[in-house]
């Protein structure tokens, strides 16, 4: 593993956990820095453009701003990428940092309401959302922004907090059986 890869997200899980959902926020939450970073640049190519050359300096200074809000974007664009919300049949888990790994967890069995929410922009685009109440105080992951197909999302995680435990525990099971019957298919 690399000094500076952050861990896996499933290496967070419990052997009695089973994962369910595993995805990063919309590409859409980058939306507004590129526009800054685009617009910044453009401002940058256009004053270099109109300054004389006698003011070789203030082109150089210029120009490493520039490279500096590169940069910043691109340190952006990793943050977002090494993000990762994990939902198991027992809690949320979203990990985040690329030098400093910071974990957020919630048990789901804390979950008491769930409110979804879509714009506009969200429908068009495709995210949306979901506001996680617990029971007593305000947990790290009460308002996940940006999610990717928030409805599903959102289904998933009402049949985890809300639907039938038994049930679960049997199709738990069944995938288990499955997994193992294809495993040593693939053996022979």
């Amino acid at each position: 593993m690399s000094l500076f890869a952050p861990r896996d997200p499933d290496e967070y899980l419990l052997d009695t956990e089973r994962r369910v959902i595993r995805i990063r926020r919309h590409w859409a939450t980058l939306l507004w820095d590129s526009f800054e970073t685009a617009a910044l640049l453009a401002i940058a190519v256009m004053v270099s453009y109109l300054l004389p050359p006698s003011l070789w300096v203030l082109q150089n200074v210029l120009w490493y701003a520039a490279l500096l809000v590169i940069l910043r974007f691109i340190w952006i664009v990793m943050e977002w990428w090494v993000e990762t919300l994990v939902v198991t049949d027992k809690r949320f888990i979203m990990t985040k940092g690329i030098f400093t790994t910071k974990v957020l967890m919630m048990p789901i069995s804390k979950v008491t309401d769930l409110t979804y929410k879509r714009t506009a922009a969200g429908r068009m685009l495709g995210y949306g959302t979901i506001i996680v109440e617990s029971a007593g105080q305000i947990q790290a992951l009460n308002h996940i922004d940006y999610l990717p197909k928030p409805e599903q999302f959102y289904d998933t995680i009402s049949e985890l907090v809300f639907g039938d435990k038994k049930a679960q525990a049997e199709r738990f099971s069944m995938i288990k059986a499955q997994r193992a019957a294809r495993g040593k298919r693939a053996v022979k």
